[in-house]
């Protein structure tokens, strides 16, 4: 894995083969939430990830934030590692999100969305949209406002987490300990409870522009759902009906749904880690 920076946005690239795939992690994410697949590409590829401006060692970079403004720092990832036009771009999550933007705006080879990306219902007249986002990420959201006295504590807060009891991976502590920022003590995510919530209302808010993207993309799309939400519940952050209704839209659209696994283990789980990859370079 080498570190480089694209206008106050690190990046990260794993492996060194020339066919390149440019990835986007998910709302309170970082570039490691690639990691796992990034190590199972098989020869001949690298994979390109950033921190998102409120992230990671991107936490610094201002808003405005918004996925559009995601987007346009994804294209300008894109065009400095020289991703061609037959590149791969996938996100995971929100980034799956960003990814259907981008892809929209700029010719890719195919584009991989990764349990997120198709628009959601309308909200119900009067509903809160804060709440919501609340009420969906539950321990994601709640861990950004929270201190942790070392980083192992940290990585026990992960470990108690719905999706992940049972599910740890060497590659899912390395995603935690990235995330670690602060003095002993005084931990915290690096994640910044503002981006993440201005991003949690743009992408909630603004469902026409989304599908209006996803229909514009001119690549193929593959979408691979995980059959689990993310707090393992059992139904996902995709429902069939959802998928079902946008694969009848977009013709450029193939559905597939990854077994056994969650939002988080779709990522990080050793069989669909591989199956993702595989996917990515198929």
């Amino acid at each position: 894995m080498k570190f480089d920076d694209v206008d106050g946005l690190r990046i990260a690239t794993f492996g060194s083969g020339p066919r390149r795939i440019v990835a986007v992690h998910g709302i309170t994410a970082s570039l490691m939430a690639w990691n796992a697949v990034a190590r199972r590409l098989p020869q001949g590829w690298s994979l390109v990830a950033m921190d998102l401006r409120g992230r990671g060692h991107s936490r610094d970079l201002p808003g405005p934030y918004g996925l559009a403004r995601h987007a346009e720092d994804v294209l300008r990832v894109a065009e400095h590692v020289g991703a061609g036009s037959d590149s791969v771009l996938a996100g995971h999550s929100m980034g799956a999100y960003v990814a259907v933007l981008a892809g929209a705006r700029r010719r890719f080879g195919k584009v991989v969305l990764v349990d997120g990306g198709l628009p959601f219902p309308p909200l119900a007249p009067g509903a809160d949209v804060d709440a919501e986002i609340e009420a969906t990420l539950g321990p994601a959201i709640a861990r950004l406002s929270q201190t942790f006295a070392t980083a192992d504590d940290y990585v026990a807060f992960f470990q108690a987490h719905p999706a992940f009891a049972g599910n740890w991976t060497p590659e899912a502590e390395e995603y935690v300990r990235y995330d670690l920022f602060g003095s002993p003590g005084a931990l915290r995510s690096r994640a910044v409870g503002e981006a993440v919530r201005e991003d949690g209302r743009w992408m909630r808010l603004n469902g026409e522009p989304i599908g209006a993207a996803l229909a514009a993309v001119e690549a193929p799309i593959e979408l691979l759902r995980a059959p689990r939400g993310l707090l393992d519940q059992s139904v996902g952050m995709l429902p069939d009906e959802l998928a079902k209704a946008w694969t009848s839209r977009v013709a450029l659209l193939r559905d597939e749904v990854v077994p056994d696994c969650n939002h988080y283990t779709i990522m990080f789980d050793d069989r669909c880690a591989s199956l993702v990859a595989g996917r990515l370079t198929s």
